[in-house]
């Protein structure tokens, strides 16, 4: 793992780095200082010990024995060599030299590590876990933060030249309407009343349009009280930014080129620009407002192959279907298990036909499945048609309201098809026009982003009387199907504010205790504004081909929420508990 790029300032301990050591720097005499990686001994008469540091490992030759043992502390001073003839390592940065006349010194002894400290082999996660501090020693690790600098001093660079300010807002706060469950923090000094932890600054940076800071932007750490998953954790950090006077292609490219920045840095090549899909097709063409552009397989549209048919199984408002290459060898077991999935993905049931060649009962490729033979000729010339498949495919159809037929099917698209995340190619894409509302539980619209996002100008007059048509000026930023950021234009305006929180339910009383200070700052003088979030966990894990952010985060929590490392969560001392204020009620066993 060379880093010859890397600065080789000398400190009071070194000379240079391990890893730097080049045939140019035959010769001079080095202090190196690092972890042994191996120590070997032949005889009584020479030793050799591989000497790691983050950029690397050198081989050091010691004349006689040396006691110093796998991850020990040691300073090696001697002087660069060539290797003699036949002993050069190819497969190491440093392998046509090594550190010859060495006096070793023991700056600290070790254990032995309770894994290998080296990517050969994979320790069990909860062992890393628990030892963290010698996982970070490892070079995927070491490669993986390391990337996520770069990826941080990139946007940061970004930013600043664009004109973006870096100004820190407060992590003790108000609870704010972000749709996640909150943090919480009780007040020692009033007792009863609690801080919550921001899930985002979207209020905080508002603010900061209103005083003036046209272009704000922080890689702010957020929490959210959710289930942890491969692409969550309660903690996590995010590229926050927001500016005035500007509207949403403004926003998207300053986010563009920050992004493409970058990756650039990370990979050492731009992605192209990136492409754009509304919400609307995004659902028709993949199922989901994620969609992972880097397979096929999109969905078609069979609700006019069906208009007329006497199949009940296709007589709801909108029939879609898949086309899986290839699949009609999928046992019967595969199938039952996606039509389990669509199920549990919220469909009434799903339909599968195999493509196979016709046998001679006519020109063309045939149906085969249960409900083929109850299609018209018709109809399955007209399916065939619409799906393009041919003999040796699958073709999966779900009848059902649209949102569940697209949403079901592009379930199944990325379960069957869908490579992993860190795969690449990167395909990033923005997905804009997203509906204002989503109905909720109970009917009632509900935010599909927040409640602060602007309607389109055009759509206004549709709040009161059809709030779930109304589109926003909302966009969301996905890489490889994975949402790496949300967006939008705000609201500015207090009639207008005052007019999604009547749509959402929100009394005049009610909007005030919660959003007050919020709706009292538009009273002096709050300038159109925009802004978005870029997920760094996100963007970092699948730049360093990653499927799981815990990979790129320095101390991440399990999946069950605890920090093995540290212990945490744990019960706090009963004083601690009095002097809040808080008496620990446990709950009954179930």
């Amino acid at each position: 793992m060379s880093t010859q790029s890397e600065p080789n300032r000398p400190t009071a301990l070194r000379t240079h780095l391990c890893g730097v050591l080049t045939s140019d720097d035959i010769g001079a005499t080095v202090r190196l200082c690092g972890w042994v990686a191996r120590r070997r001994e032949h005889g009584e008469h020479l030793a050799f010990v591989d000497l790691r540091d983050h950029s690397g490992i050198v081989q050091c030759v010691i004349d006689g024995t040396v006691e110093a043992r796998s991850e020990w502390v040691v300073a090696v001073h001697g002087t660069v060599r060539a290797r003699p003839e036949g002993t050069v390592n190819p497969g190491l940065a440093t392998g046509r030299i090594e550190i010859g006349d060495c006096t070793v010194e023991v700056l600290n002894e070790a254990d032995p590590p309770p894994f290998p400290v080296d990517d050969r082999a994979e320790a069990d996660e909860p062992v890393r876990l628990r030892h963290r501090y010698v996982d970070l020693r490892r070079p995927h690790m070491q490669r993986n933060l390391r990337l996520r600098s770069k990826v941080n001093a990139a946007l940061r660079a970004a930013m600043a030249r664009q004109g973006f300010v870096e100004i820190e807002t407060p992590l003790l706060w108000a609870p704010t309407p972000e749709g996640s469950r909150e943090f919480s923090v009780p007040s020692r000094l009033h007792h009863g009343n609690f801080y919550a932890l921001p899930q985002s600054p979207q209020l905080a940076k508002q603010l900061l349009m209103v005083g003036g800071f046209d272009r704000y932007y922080q890689i702010a750490r957020c929490l959210r009280d959710e289930d942890l998953r491969a692409d969550r954790q309660f903690e996590f950090m995010q590229l926050d930014l927001e500016c005035s006077f500007a509207s949403q292609d403004d926003v998207m490219g300053f986010v563009s080129e920050a992004v493409l920045d970058a990756a650039e840095a990370a990979t050492g090549e731009r992605p192209p620009p990136i492409e754009r899909i509304t919400w609307a097709d995004a659902l028709d063409r993949f199922g989901t407002d994620k969609p992972d552009l880097r397979f096929g397989m999109e969905l078609v549209d069979l609700t006019e192959v069906f208009a007329q048919t006497g199949v009940k199984a296709f007589s709801s408002p909108t029939t879609k279907a898949i086309v899986v290459p290839g699949g009609a060898a999928f046992p019967r077991s595969r199938l039952d298990e996606l039509t389990d999935q669509a199920k549990r993905a919220g469909a009434a049931g799903l339909a599968w036909f195999k493509v196979v060649e016709s046998g001679g009962a006519g020109p063309g490729p045939a149906l085969d499945g249960p409900l083929a033979r109850h299609l018209s000729a018709e109809e399955t010339v007209r399916l065939l048609e619409r799906t393009g498949a041919v003999a040796g495919d699958l073709v999966l159809v779900v009848s059902d309201r649209h949102a569940t037929a697209c949403t079901v099917l592009g379930t199944l698209r990325t379960a069957i098809g869908g490579p992993p995340v860190s795969e690449g190619p990167h395909r990033y894409v923005w997905v804009v026009d997203f509906p204002m509302f989503e109905e909720g539980a109970d009917g009632r619209p509900q935010p599909a982003h927040h409640p602060f996002t602007m309607p389109y100008a055009e759509d206004l007059a549709r709040l009161a009387t059809d709030p779930l048509s109304v589109r926003s000026q909302a966009y969301d930023l996905v890489l490889n199907g994975w949402e790496l950021g949300s967006g939008s234009v705000r609201i500015h305006r207090k009639e207008v504010q005052e007019q999604v929180f009547a749509a959402l339910g929100i009394e005049q009383a009610e909007a005030e205790r919660r959003f007050g200070f919020l709706l009292g700052a538009f009273r002096y003088g709050a300038p159109p504004h925009a802004g978005f979030a870029v997920g760094l966990d996100r963007l970092a894990a699948i730049l360093a081909g990653e499927e799981n952010i815990r990979e790129v985060i320095a101390y991440p929590k399990t999946q069950s929420g605890a920090d093995l490392l540290t212990g945490a969560p744990a019960p706090l001392p009963a004083a601690s508990l009095a002097e809040l204020g808080i008496r620990v009620v446990v709950p009954p066993a179930r």
